[in-house]
């Protein structure tokens, strides 16, 4: 095997490590928060205590795993204000919020918890009140933590707030050999993939370094 043939399989090996490196990516479990802009939703931004919502307004809220606002999970169901607030009548002096809240999948619950049904609400409130408000008046109890950020709706989760999340332990019900599998070891060691790719890099330089010696020996 000439260097030159090496170089190839050098190249699949590194890119091994690469994607094992990849597969480790991690997400955070929080909820999103999300603006109704005509037939589309737009991720938020501001908070929700800080954002201060219009009369006939529609804002959603779902619960997921992900990486950054540019991969967040968006608000699955109705997001129509006339039909979620079509029982909510307009009063003079106040504004009707209408909110959609995806508690996700089970996928992205938190070990041990199972999520609620998608739901929808009106919020009726004074002029000045913000989401926080709104969700106060209609999905509560909610849960923030030290720096103002929405951990819970409706009390779900029940515990965790933004908390990082490995994409091989996003899944809340993993199968038992999966889990075996998964859990054998510190977690924060090498993976499979990058030993795998260790091992190909030490196998190939063995193999050239042979290969050179037989032809050293073979022109002597």
């Amino acid at each position: 095997m000439t260097p030159r043939r090496l170089v190839p399989l050098f190249l699949a090996a590194f890119l091994l490590i690469g994607s094992a490196g990849q597969a480790q990516a991690a997400g955070y479990r929080y909820w999103s928060f999300w603006d109704r802009d005509g037939g589309k939703w737009v991720y938020a931004t501001q908070g929700p205590s800080m954002d201060r919502p219009s009369d006939g307004d529609v804002q959603g809220f779902r619960f997921a795993v992900s990486e950054n606002s540019g991969d967040a999970a968006q608000p699955r169901g109705t997001a129509d204000f006339a039909s979620i607030c079509a029982k909510t009548p307009a009063e003079e002096g106040s504004k009707r919020v209408a909110l959609v809240l995806d508690f996700g999948t089970a996928a992205d619950a938190p070990s041990g918890e199972t999520p609620p049904a998608p739901r929808t609400a009106c919020a009726q409130l004074s002029p000045d009140a913000t989401t926080a408000d709104a969700l106060a008046a209609v999905a509560g109890p909610l849960r923030y933590n030290a720096s103002v950020l929405l951990c819970a709706i409706a009390g779900y989760p029940k515990s965790g707030c933004g908390e990082q999340v490995s994409e091989k332990n996003s899944t809340a019900t993993p199968a038992p050999d999966q889990n075996v599998a998964e859990n054998t070891g510190n977690d924060d060691g090498p993976s499979v993939g990058l030993i795998a790719g260790v091992a190909v890099i030490a196998t190939l330089a063995a193999a050239g370094a042979w290969q050179s010696r037989r032809r050293r020996n073979a022109t002597r």
